[in-house]
């Protein structure tokens, strides 16, 4: 189930990335600046943000397979119709429709990892399917530059979407939670029960927002929250400005920024399994789960500030080396998501996803956006990179002092 969920995510960030590798010839073809190519790489991020809850909530109801099934079916049909489009307008509402599918998307990742994965092994089991996401960019990146340069924008938006459709078929057929699952020994299922793995799904209450609200008199959900804004502030400027940063910035060819744009996805994607790999390493030495799963998660906060440093250089094989590095930080310090499998109350494991992945994406609605403002105004990305080292400080900050011991809530029910 591990690699359903792994190739789910690089399907999900492909479509997320695919607009980014294209915007230099799509927006000399239809005619847009750069404040419209900023709310374009916005947009996605406007209704994904805000879906998020509902979408939570949905995994708790339908389940992992059927919401993740509807998810990926409707931001692929979504996609492929984007390859149609004649104008700004059309565009960004299908920007917007792809934002809202997706939703489900993490939330899902979370509840399978919850099931399937004893706490031992939940930080590496995180990382594997979070690495998907710079993976599945790293791979495609090139092909998709080339497929633009040789048969025009609208044929990346067709393939990228095509290949979600048929995935989403495959995941229907395939996913089961594991007291479903055929294919899984008594003994496994056993092993995984005793490690801590909610095997029999999670806790059904009656949906109330009181409980919602009771999520916010935590400060674990504050600090996570932040850590999440910062973290994604990061990955949205390589996710939706960067290729033009190697192009305009840089004064690269299509075709080589395309070979460049792989390296920080391949940094990053060593940097998620190490960061898995050092916070389980840890817990099994006898550290706290509090260090084990903080430690990793802060140093690379720390790390991918020095983002800024590439403004400081001529040479473009300088500047690709520290982002690469800063890249590589930032994937240490994703594994966020496996603080909130422990600190998720049992019977709102979605929606808490859904409420920390909301003010992750938060940070790609405002970046792309400020982004795009600075480039109009002072026609550089200087003041860019600071913004993105800032934000990896404060995460940094939120993590060490705000988060706290790193244990599961309790709700009341009155």
């Amino acid at each position: 189930m591990l690699f359903l969920i792994f190739f789910a995510t690089v399907i999900n960030y492909v479509d997320r990335t695919n607009l980014a590798v294209v915007a230099p010839i799509l927006s000399e073809d239809l005619g847009l600046d750069r404040i419209q190519m900023g709310l374009l790489f916005s947009a996605f991020a406007w209704t994904y943000a805000f879906a998020n809850l509902p979408g939570g909530f949905i995994v708790d109801r339908l389940g992992s397979r059927v919401a993740y099934g509807w998810s990926l079916f409707l931001w692929s049909a979504a996609t492929f119709v984007q390859g149609a489009v004649s104008g700004f307008a059309a565009l960004f509402g299908l920007r917007l429709l792809v934002g809202a599918a997706e939703a489900p998307a993490f939330p899902s990742n979370n509840r399978v990892v919850t099931m399937w994965f004893p706490k031992s092994e939940r930080g590496s089991a995180t990382s594997f399917y979070v690495v998907g996401q710079y993976i599945g960019t790293a791979m495609f990146t090139p092909l998709l530059f080339w497929v633009a340069v040789t048969y025009g924008w609208r044929e990346v938006f067709y393939l990228t979407g095509g290949l979600g459709i048929i995935f989403a078929f495959i995941w229907f057929k395939v996913y089961r939670d594991p007291k479903e699952c055929k294919r899984v020994s008594k003994e496994e299922l056993r092993y995984i029960e005793e490690g801590g793995a909610l095997t029999g799904g999670v806790q059904q209450a009656d949906f109330k927002w009181s409980l919602v609200w009771q999520l916010f008199e935590h400060r674990q959900i504050w600090a996570i929250c932040i850590g999440k804004f910062a973290i994604s502030s990061t990955l949205f400027f390589f996710l939706t400005w960067f290729p033009t940063y190697l192009v305009e910035e840089r004064g690269m060819t299509m075709l080589k920024a395309g070979f460049f744009a792989v390296m920080p996805y391949i940094a990053a994607s060593v940097g998620v399994l190490l960061g898995g790999y050092w916070s389980d390493t840890l817990l099994k030495r006898g550290y706290s789960m509090s260090v084990a799963r903080k430690l990793p998660i802060v140093t690379g906060f720390v790390f991918a500030s020095t983002i800024f440093l590439a403004n400081f250089t001529e040479s473009n094989l300088v500047a690709i080396s520290i982002l690469s590095f800063a890249f590589f930080a930032q994937g240490v310090s994703s594994m966020s998501w496996a603080i909130i499998s422990e600190v998720a109350p049992k019977e709102l494991i979605g929606v808490t996803g859904g409420v920390c992945n909301f003010a992750g994406n938060l940070a790609g609605i405002i970046m792309p956006i400020t982004i795009g403002f600075i480039l109009a105004y002072t026609g550089s990305f200087s003041w860019a990179l600071g913004l993105v080292g800032i934000a990896a400080i404060t995460g940094a900050l939120s993590y060490t002092f705000l988060l706290g011991p790193v244990k599961r809530i309790e709700l009341r029910h009155e």
